[in-house]
């Protein structure tokens, strides 16, 4: 296996300390329960290599595990896990991703969301997502995903949805929200998707992820076996995803076509043969990107998206920027380009000497294409070339001997000024700097002499277009990174559940002690106190009993506490469901 690469320092304010003391004794028991039920489930529903990866990871059914303990197995795997805490920004999801290392949210989840949460969480990532990466052929295909969402463009409405999916998620895994707090959050949501108006390269990505590692079943369509985390993690949907009442499709690249609502179980999942079908979907998608395609369309895909792009001349000058406007010549072809806010001009992802953010904080333009006269890209002119052009170089003793040269360009751009500078790599001239610079096309300014320097940006044409920043960890540190803080991780408890966590801790501190038999008396007093402080109250009863049964107590109050459950189980569908399946397990 590779060793781990070393995680980029702009990551590295996403990774928070996991600190197990804030976990509750309620969320161990959640954990447990969880963990219990999905282990009796999944032989036979799920596929093999994640039953295996339970194992090999190490994941307890008792404790919520340490993601330090989880890093070192996954290291087996050529893997690393890092904690962060709840969503974080797509594209540092995908950076993680890419580089072999899973983030883990190392939030619990409430018990009321047992069943099922938007938000991510330790069950999502570590029981979810972890024991499958032992698979090759996933742990590749999910790599691979991180690879190329990197370089999908998201668009402005894309982060529009995710900040209103994040604020709801939280609000929802939130104690102290309010039902209003929550419907409003929801009503936020809906008014983000009603606002999008095209389908992103990232969306369709997304759908694609959400439809294979995330709600994916694996095998023969009449039979298949579950992968997607977001099935494993559900031990509400789980068990209804194989039944007839949701529809198996055979999987294709057409999943991308397919829409999904996070808040709701999924009506139809796509079922692929094997992990390898995935990879090869993965590779015809590629195809479609702007990163593969370059051209016109992807530069109109990049100012569509009204985000941070990078454009690639085929000279290899990266352009990094908001892209506000694209000139064209008579037959279509780009011909100058501007852009928005902050710019970073780099080679190979590597920031260029004296071209990044803080020397282009306002913007940046260049032209283009081949010079008139001479039928080259400005990439190819060499110094023969620039003396024809008008250009003096070499040392000049009186800088009055300096004069202008022109520049024109066949689309009709016209470059005129003094050229002080070039930035060469591999034979071609990647950026060349004029002062007293003007450029026109026609009677339109494109650039003043008193705006200062002019960089351009050599190149005849552009073979890619891609997500995000060329040299990321430059451009975040002088732009302020992700534009959202760090997350830290919560806590369940709350004023209103101290008391009854302490009850959860005394049960599970007899269960660990196997000392049921010797503490009948203090199991009768928390089954009362049950009684008078927590009705509905059904996990903490349920442990109840399966203490009672483990030690074959056959304590008097267990009939009264199976008649409470009953009463619970009618009160709600999901509660008497996670009842119901966690009797089947006493029986």
């Amino acid at each position: 296996m590779p060793s781990p690469v070393a995680m980029p320092d702009y990551l590295e304010p996403y990774v928070v300390r996991q600190d197990p003391s804030l976990y509750t004794p309620m969320d161990h028991a959640g954990w447990r329960y969880i963990l219990k039920i999905s282990k009796a489930f999944f032989p036979g529903h799920a596929h093999q290599k994640y039953l295996d990866g339970l194992r090999e990871t190490g994941i307890s059914s008792e404790r919520i595990p340490l993601i330090s303990e989880m890093n070192a197995a996954l290291s087996k795997f050529g893997w690393q896990a890092v904690a962060v805490s709840g969503f974080i920004p797509p594209a540092v999801f995908m950076e993680f991703q890419s580089l072999s290392i899973l983030p883990i949210a190392c939030d619990m989840r409430q018990l009321d969301h047992l069943a099922y949460t938007p938000a991510p969480d330790i069950v999502h990532e570590a029981a979810g997502h972890a024991p499958l990466i032992a698979d090759p052929e996933y742990a590749t295909y999910l790599k691979a995903y991180g690879e190329l969402a990197r370089k999908a463009i998201f668009s402005n409405q894309d982060m529009d949805v995710y900040h209103a999916i994040r604020s709801l998620s939280d609000i929802k895994e939130d104690p102290k929200s309010t039902p209003a707090l929550i419907a409003e959050a929801e009503r936020q949501l809906e008014v983000a998707n009603a606002g999008v108006t095209y389908l992103s390269e990232a969306t369709l990505l997304s759908r694609m992820g959400w439809w294979t590692f995330e709600y994916g079943l694996v095998g023969d369509l009449h039979a298949p076996k579950i992968f997607g985390a977001g099935l494993l993690s559900s031990v509400g949907e789980s068990y209804h995803c194989l039944s007839d009442e949701v529809r198996k499709i055979p999987f294709s690249l057409q999943c991308i076509d397919q829409g999904y609502d996070i808040t709701k179980p999924q009506p139809q999942l796509f079922v692929a043969p094997d992990f390898a079908t995935l990879t090869r979907a993965l590779d015809e998608l590629a195809l479609t990107m702007a990163y593969k395609r370059g051209g016109i369309e992807a530069l109109r895909k990049a100012k569509q998206a009204a985000t941070v792009t990078t454009t690639v001349l085929d000279s290899g000058a990266q352009i990094t920027g908001l892209l506000e406007e694209i000139l064209t010549d008579a037959k279509g072809r780009p011909a100058y380009l501007r852009y928005l806010g902050a710019c970073q001009l780099a080679h190979g992802d590597q920031e260029l000497s004296k071209q990044g953010a803080e020397h282009h904080p306002e913007g940046f333009g260049t032209a283009i294409g081949f010079v008139r006269t001479l039928g080259k890209s400005c990439a190819d002119l060499d110094e023969t070339d620039l003396q024809k052009l008008g250009f003096v170089s070499g040392f000049v003793k009186n800088p009055a001997d300096v004069k202008p040269g022109r520049i024109e360009f066949e689309s009709g751009v016209v470059i005129e000024g003094v050229l002080k500078n070039k930035i060469r790599r591999e034979g071609r001239n990647l950026i060349l700097t004029f002062e007293a610079c003007k450029v026109t096309l026609g009677e339109r300014v494109l650039f003043d002499p008193a705006w200062g320097v002019y960089d351009l940006a050599c190149g005849s044409g552009v073979t890619s277009v891609f997500g995000g920043a060329a040299d990321r960890r430059k451009y975040l540190a002088a732009t302020g990174g992700f534009h959202q803080p760090p997350g830290v991780q919560k806590t369940n408890l709350t004023a209103e559940n101290g008391e009854l966590n302490l009850l959860y801790a005394e049960v599970r501190a007899i269960r660990e002690a196997d000392s049921a038999r010797q503490k009948t008396a203090e199991l009768s007093r928390i089954q009362t106190r049950l009684d008078e402080k927590f009705p509905d109250e059904w996990l903490l009863r349920y442990e109840l009993l399966e203490l009672s049964a483990s030690a074959k107590l056959r304590a008097p109050w267990e009939p009264h506490v199976r008649k409470r459950l009953d009463a619970i189980a009618a009160s709600s569908r999901e509660k008497a469901e996670l009842i119901g399946r966690g009797m089947e397990l006493l029986a």
